[in-house]
């Protein structure tokens, strides 16, 4: 069997799957949740809820503020305790709502069961535009990290034609399995979503890539195939970041997106298994995205596991449930070690977009101190966007983010090849982020 692979570029990491064969682990509603209003691409959502107001499971809390935003909801029924600005995972402010349950709202939660709402027929009856819809109104985004809302990815700009649908198995991350999981204990649902998708954007077919390494989720998958369908399973080789929109699109098609353009400019549009799951949840079951599978991992967890449990869930509460000692100097990241970041502490809230909780030991989380560059021109190789990463580091570093962004340093990815396969350790992705964010900066003044 043929392994797909991307090109140019790429890095073979090791796996460190340490709750790769862990079941994925329910966990009951908590009494208190607190979520954050900006856990998607694009502007905050807009608190509908205030301070004493009663709400119920599933309701409406924060609508989305401009076409490019998400609608947030609440994961439990209680009380309002708070909405405002509190201390966010990367040390500033962001705005929150707090909600406790009574042991009373709590009891009725928990014994609710879900009620489908639409049948095989109806959901086979839905219109594009409805489909776009349902996801706008339960508040979807991508669930693979980049939260971008659903809806928009979904809903093709006039002039534009899509052909294929992608769907990212890949899961190419060392440490995460929150999708592997997802895949054993829910494969029908996943394609269910994926044929949502697929009639949404108006694809003639679906690839959902998975890489080599999950062989029982591709057979998993695989069975629940008919012939003659539109969606098919591809096996990609071990290789990271084979997770890329890009990337995948590439592996799978053999097609290239041109700089500065997007996956719908070369008629694909990319979506992560996990949401093509909650699209199908919304669907029959008019369940908003609540909730989601988190891998707890890492050298310093005693019982590397995935649960799933609801947005707003306390961080430090999954850390306890999985054993993890947070040492003097380790570090907690949010996601996988190459395309994570580290927070400031583990009193945080579970974000549409977490994907993973990865703890690492004093030891592995301190970094080199950095030696001069030795021009051997690794981190050229290693970009799978074909990119000179020493380049822009450079000039990022001496201030000349302009002529960086010539240097097409928007099309980097923040994928890390660069940095994590430097042998003087140089912190190149580090430097590339600040001509970003300087560039970011300049523009917003020049509109001012």
């Amino acid at each position: 069997m043929k392994l797909l692979t991307f090109h140019p570029g790429g890095i073979w990491l090791p796996e460190s799957k340490l709750s790769a064969r862990s079941p994925i682990i329910y966990l009951d509603l908590p009494e208190k949740v607190t979520i954050t209003l900006s856990q998607h691409k694009g502007a905050p959502a807009k608190a509908v809820v205030k301070p004493g107001d009663e709400v119920k499971r599933f309701q409406l809390i924060a609508e989305a503020s401009t076409r490019f935003s998400a609608n947030i909801h609440t994961p439990i029924s209680g009380t309002v305790k708070s909405v405002g600005k509190t201390r966010g995972a990367f040390g500033y402010d962001v705005e929150t709502i707090t909600i406790e349950a009574s042991e009373e709202q709590r009891r009725r939660d928990l014994e609710a069961s879900p009620r489908r709402i639409r049948d095989d027929a109806a959901i086979a009856a839905l219109s594009p535009a409805q489909i776009c819809g349902i996801a706008r109104e339960n508040g979807l985004v991508g669930m693979g990290g980049a939260t971008f809302p659903t809806d928009i990815k979904l809903d093709i700009p006039a002039g534009k034609k899509v052909d294929v649908l992608i769907v990212n198995g890949a899961e190419c991350e060392p440490y995460l399995t929150s999708d592997h999981a997802l895949m054993l204990a829910e494969p029908e649902a996943i394609l269910n979503g994926v044929e949502l998708a697929r009639r949404a954007c108006g694809a003639k077919r679906a690839i959902i890539g998975i890489e080599a390494n999950k062989k029982d989720a591709i057979e998993t998958l695989e069975k629940l195939i008919s012939p003659g369908s539109p969606v098919e399973i591809r096996t990609l080789r071990e290789r990271y970041p084979q997770g890329g929109e890009k990337q995948l699109i590439n592996a799978l098609t053999g097609r290239h997106v041109r700089s500065g353009a997007l996956p719908v400019d070369a008629g694909a549009v990319v979506m992560n298994v996990a949401t093509a799951h909650a699209l199908w949840r919304a669907a029959a079951f008019a369940e908003p995205l609540v909730a989601r599978i988190v891998t707890v991992t890492g050298p310093s967890v005693k019982t590397p596991a995935n649960y799933h449990t609801c947005i707003g869930y306390d961080i430090a509460s999954l850390l306890d449930k999985s054993g993890a000692e947070i040492e003097q100097g380790a570090k907690l990241i949010l996601g996988g070690p190459m395309m994570g970041r580290a927070v400031i502490g583990a009193d945080i809230p579970v974000e549409k977009g977490t994907s993973g909780i990865l703890l690492l030991p004093p030891e592995q989380a301190l970094r080199r101190t950095p030696d001069p560059c030795v021009r051997c021109a690794r981190c050229v190789d290693v970009c799978p966007m074909g990119l000179e990463p020493y380049l822009l580091a450079t000039l990022s570093r001496f201030g000349k983010a302009e002529e960086a962004e010539r240097q097409s340093m928007n099309d980097c990815i923040e994928c890390g090849c660069c940095s994590y396969i430097c042998p003087s350790a140089r912190p190149i992705l580090d430097f590339i982020r600040l001509g970003k964010n300087l560039r970011r900066k300049s523009r917003n003044k020049s509109k001012q």
